[in-house]
């Protein structure tokens, strides 16, 4: 008998789907199929593939509120939420769309007379795209529909909390009309996963996960040449200066740090606040986290759900604890949050003052509804704070000079500087990050270039 994942829902503890997990043999055959389907696909003008993605992003549409409900059984997102991500997801895939005859575009040098020249972009083959539960549609899409606009082939093989999610890619691909084995879905345990990322076929693998998942994925495709792009971990730090609108800066930075219970990988996890402006900033963000309403996330008045499973909830609890021993002081009471249970993934949200990186939670990853604020004196101490961090995939300053805020930027250590905003990604900018935050780059222009290689022709004319 074939070993199977089972996905126990953080709402209630329930099975809300059983999968086989592929065996060997069954991941070769699908191997092959995508091999021989990309053969043809790459052949398919731009625009007949531009038309087929746009089906698809159609065709995921159409089925938003089911996906969207599924979401919140899977992984604990509020069902007031999970709609987001469905917009977000056709958001970038348009984009991506209309980027593409750009970014794919030949790179013709200046004219030579007597030769043709230019640098072709051709496909890699075959793209395996290896997603995480957290968010589980916009974390794939960013490898999955560039990767097939390019002409690859793509098999994708999601967390085993969402595999759902995976196999909506797929419904929504063939009622798009794409080619069969163009897409794949790959149920597989770990280790599968990472033979065949060791295995002969698979020509470039999109990973998002944790630190120990990139390393793993790095090692296995180690011996051989083939990119691997890692889009890791984080411990997004804010700068609130003394010329920031503070209301404003509130709103979204509670909103940053608590949205998805704070399970993002570019959610604010430590903010740095300049002393002129600590403490109305405090007792203003600590007011608003209070005003969170944690509960079933099927009910539409949650807006915090549970965390996706109670291990994960325990580490954050585990870090408060340390943290709190070590000297910070807590501003939100549990029994404000009454669904808030030991040993259950529902756990109260937490702002923490006092605090310094001698604690875990202002260096370790949280990924959940905790975060630290500490008081500075000076841009310079912040900037010095913000990189004391072994992560770097966004941080953000919150200034009405932007000028000043754009300077500042320059001497962060990050993949992505954002100014009086946070925890968003625009589909024309780059995602990237630096450190253990990861390597290589999705979205924009750029995010085609590891999804391709590049061929130069060069023809001399010569004539008699």
């Amino acid at each position: 008998m074939s070993e199977r994942i089972r996905v126990v829902s953080p709402a209630d503890g329930r099975i809300v789907a059983e999968r086989s997990l592929a065996s060997d043999g069954e991941i070769a055959a699908l191997l092959a199929r995508a091999r021989t389907a990309q053969a043809s696909w790459r052949d398919v003008p731009l625009a007949s593939r531009q038309q087929l993605v746009s089906a698809f992003v159609d065709a995921f549409e159409s089925r938003a509120r089911e996906i969207a409900e599924e979401i919140s059984w899977q992984m604990g997102r509020p069902i007031a939420h999970s709609p987001g991500e469905i917009r977000g997801l056709a958001e970038r895939a348009r984009a991506m769309t209309a980027l593409a005859p750009e970014a794919l575009a030949d790179v013709v040098p200046a004219p030579k007379d007597g030769f043709t020249r230019f640098v072709r972009r051709d496909p890699l083959g075959v793209v395996l795209v290896i997603a995480p539960w957290n968010y589980p549609y916009l974390t794939a899409v960013n490898a999955v529909v560039p990767a097939i606009l390019a002409g690859n082939a793509v098999i994708l093989r999601h967390s085993a909390q969402t595999p759902l999610c995976a196999e909506r890619f797929d419904e929504a691909f063939r009622a798009a009309g794409l080619p069969a084995g163009v897409f794949q879905v790959l149920h597989c345990g770990h280790e599968s996963a990472l033979r065949l990322v060791a295995s002969d076929g698979v020509d470039f693998v999109a990973f998002t996960g944790s630190v120990d998942g990139g390393h793993a994925v790095q090692r296995a495709a180690a011996t051989r040449f083939i990119g691997v792009g890692l889009e890791l971990g984080g411990k997004d730090p804010a700068y609130v200066r003394p010329d920031a609108a503070l209301a404003y800066a509130v709103e979204q930075l509670v909103d940053g740090a608590f949205f998805n219970a704070g399970q993002s990988c570019c959610g604010i996890e430590r903010i740095y606040v300049h002393a002129d402006v600590y403490e109305p900033f405090v007792e203003a963000y600590a007011e608003n986290v209070r005003a969170y309403r944690l509960g079933d996330p099927l009910d539409p008045a949650t807006t915090l759900g549970p965390l996706v499973r109670a291990s994960a909830a325990q580490l954050v609890r585990y870090q408060i604890a340390q943290a709190l021993s070590a000297g910070a002081t807590p501003l939100i009471e549990a029994k404000g949050f009454p669904r808030d249970a030991a040993g259950t993934p529902y756990l109260a949200p937490q702002v923490l003052v006092d605090v310094d990186h001698s604690m875990r939670v202002m260096t370790e990853e949280s990924f959940g509804p905790v975060v630290g604020i500490a008081r500075v004196r000076s841009d310079d101490e912040a900037v010095a704070r913000m990189n004391d961090s072994r992560f770097g995939l966004t941080a953000s300053v919150w200034t009405q000079d932007e000028a000043a805020g754009i300077a500042l930027g320059a001497r962060v250590d990050t993949g992505t500087w954002f100014v009086n905003r946070c925890d968003y990604l625009d589909p024309l900018l780059a995602w990237t990050g630096v450190k253990d935050s990861g390597r290589g780059c999705t979205l924009s222009r750029i995010g085609f270039e590891q999804l391709t290689r590049p061929k130069s022709f060069h023809a001399k004319r010569v004539s008699g």
